[in-house]
């Protein structure tokens, strides 16, 4: 089997290429990536050390694609500009050319190679005005969506694939939104097999976490390096949830996915970690304390930036009714894992996270 994974020096991309070239025997595994995000220059030793090609592109240069000779089974759209702030302080030329028109250069593309395509996408394509309506109930260290909603789509399991997408949402969201769209329709007009999983956070050893993405990595290496944290938004107390999935439980899925594509195609899923494994930053905070074994000073930004919303988890029901796929590993393993990674590569990720 010959595999294409686009943003295959990122962090999910790169996890998702060892993960695949391990499993899938006498597979080839080409990872394509422009090397924009800093840190993902450390991936390419380990993409050669486990036998992965790599190619310099961009998405969105349909060029970079022509280069590469033959089909390929399978290509995995992993590339994307992943802040939700990208561009609303500037131009947005780069976030809109990355995930829609890049999008649209990889799915042309899997239909000119013949290649089935997974394109994975995320729970921001759900629209802002919806998420802040959320009814929820503000515990001690918590929100909790509440029994009582006014919204379809949002029950106490999270979210599902049915909340709303048709309000302003991000450019980011907008651009992957689209980019969804374009996906059915190059599989309704060319008969491609695709999959679109809307990722809530993924996390975990090897992301190179920032503010605008990549927080709860970004937590366990303030704790580390002993960084003061912020909690932004919501009063500034730290009581917004998401849930976390963890990458090996990602790479999980998508093993299985490409193991039995049929049962999969055409499918719109959400993938993420779910209640069991949903955190407020108070609460990771603490377990970050215990796991890492440093206190930092923390403060308080009571006012939220337009993009935040209180509570994201995502409703996986619509999945597990297909697969026999369920996330193993538990938020507390998530940061274990992350901390460890940090440790044993502190030299050259202090740059990165300090």
């Amino acid at each position: 089997m010959r595999i294409l994974i686009t943003g295959g020096a990122g962090f999910v991309g790169s996890a998702l290429a060892r993960n695949l070239k391990l499993n899938i025997a006498d597979s080839t595994v080409v990872a394509f990536d422009n090397l924009k995000r800093r840190g993902s220059e450390l991936n390419l030793a380990l993409l050669r050390e486990s036998g992965i090609e790599f190619v310099h592109g961009d998405v969105r240069s349909r060029s970079d694609f022509s280069g590469m000779d033959g089909g390929f089974d399978l290509l995995i759209d992993a590339s994307a500009e992943p802040s939700v702030h990208a561009g609303s302080a500037g131009a947005p030329d780069y976030v809109v050319e990355t995930n829609l028109m890049g999008a649209f250069n990889c799915l042309n593309f899997a239909r000119e190679r013949g290649s089935r395509f997974i394109l994975l996408s995320t729970s921001r394509v759900y629209s802002i005005e919806p998420l802040r309506a959320i009814q929820f109930i503000e515990g001690k260290t918590r929100f909790e969506i509440s029994d009582t909603q006014t919204i379809s789509g949002i029950s106490r399991e999270g979210l599902s694939e049915e909340f709303p997408t048709h309000l302003a949402r991000s450019l980011y969201g907008a651009s992957k939104l689209c980019a969804e769209q374009l996906t059915q329709e190059f599989a309704h007009t060319y008969g491609l097999q695709t999959v679109i999983l809307r990722c809530g956070v993924i996390a975990g050893p090897g992301q190179f976490g920032k503010a605008d993405q990549g927080v709860f990595t970004m937590w366990v290496a303030h704790h580390h390096f002993r960084r003061a944290v912020r909690y932004i938004g919501f009063g500034g107390a730290g009581k917004q949830v998401r849930d976390l999935l963890h990458i090996q439980d990602l790479c999980e899925l998508i093993l299985q996915i490409v193991n039995a594509p049929k049962e999969y195609s055409g499918d719109v899923l959400n993938v993420g970690g779910g209640h069991e494994r949903s955190i407020s930053l108070m609460e990771l905070t603490e377990m970050c304390r215990k796991v890492v074994g440093n206190s930092v000073v923390t403060s308080g930004v009571s006012e939220t930036a337009g993009f935040d919303v209180p509570i994201y988890v995502s409703d996986c029901r619509k999945l597990f009714a297909r697969s026999s796929w369920r996330p193993k590993r538990s938020v507390e393993k998530l940061v274990t894992d992350t901390h460890h990674w940090i440790r044993e590569n502190e030299n050259a990720l202090k740059p990165i996270f300090t």
